[in-house]
């Protein structure tokens, strides 16, 4: 998840957690994985969020890890002028965070209509921690400024049903993507989805998910549409 303010959906309990910085990966020059130690009592569901806490900061984050596994591990976006993503790419193995949660409702519900995962960024993440926790076949969009921020294809081109990378700068002739979209996501939901009654699942910034939300209303009207928002 990025630096964004969030409003906070149902927090489970309302405890707080401690938390140690286990580790660190880079997953391009603009965003990273951290992992957390989990405490034991902690439970979330796949699609929600934590809330990290340091000093006075608080940032929503989208766990990329699942239910099951025994550590916590989220998707950064780093915002350079950001009040916690800075921090967190800079902190020390081993430092520990306070963290609250779970808090959401982005979480996928099984239905007889295909599933579309439209992503921008790092609007990914929570398809990740749905992908990881079991669910397949469904369709996934990603848009991304260039194919370095395609984070987690090679999980998606393995799960999901058709994966497309929409990318907004065209990349060289020698690194051609495969499937890829040379376009905003909006226009490839435009222009080369075809019609069906579909469950979308839109999660990235607000401009993405306003007008994929609107194409989808004109298009296909009977789709149902579950939204996740960040700046």
């Amino acid at each position: 998840m990025n630096d964004a303010t969030r409003s906070p959906g149902p927090n489970r309990g309302g405890m707080n957690y401690m938390v140690e910085l286990r580790q660190r990966r880079w997953l391009s020059a603009k965003a990273f994985e951290i992992e957390l130690s989990r405490p034991t009592a902690f439970e979330f569901k796949a699609g929600q969020t934590i809330l990290l806490i340091h000093a006075n900061n608080a940032r929503h984050y989208n766990l990329v890890s699942t239910p099951n596994d025994p550590y916590l591990e989220t998707c950064v976006r780093l915002v350079r002028q950001g009040a916690l993503s800075p921090i967190l790419a800079t902190a020390e193995i081993g430092s520990t965070f306070e963290f609250s949660g779970p808090y959401g409702y982005f979480t996928f519900n099984s239905s007889a209509h295909p599933a579309v995962f439209v992503a921008s960024g790092t609007g990914i993440a929570p398809f990740v921690c749905m992908g990881r926790s079991g669910v397949k076949n469904f369709i996934l969009l990603h848009e991304a400024r260039s194919a370095e921020e395609l984070y987690y294809q090679s999980l998606f081109r393995e799960i999901a049903s058709q994966y497309v990378p929409c990318v907004l700068e065209a990349p060289p002739a020698d690194l051609e993507l495969a499937g890829a979209f040379h376009g905003p996501v909006a226009e490839f939901v435009r222009d080369r989805l075809p019609p069906a009654n579909y469950d979308f699942y839109l999660c990235g910034r607000r401009g993405m998910v306003r007008e994929v939300t609107l194409l989808i209303d004109a298009r296909f009207p009977a789709s149902r549409v579950y939204t996740e928002i960040f700046d």
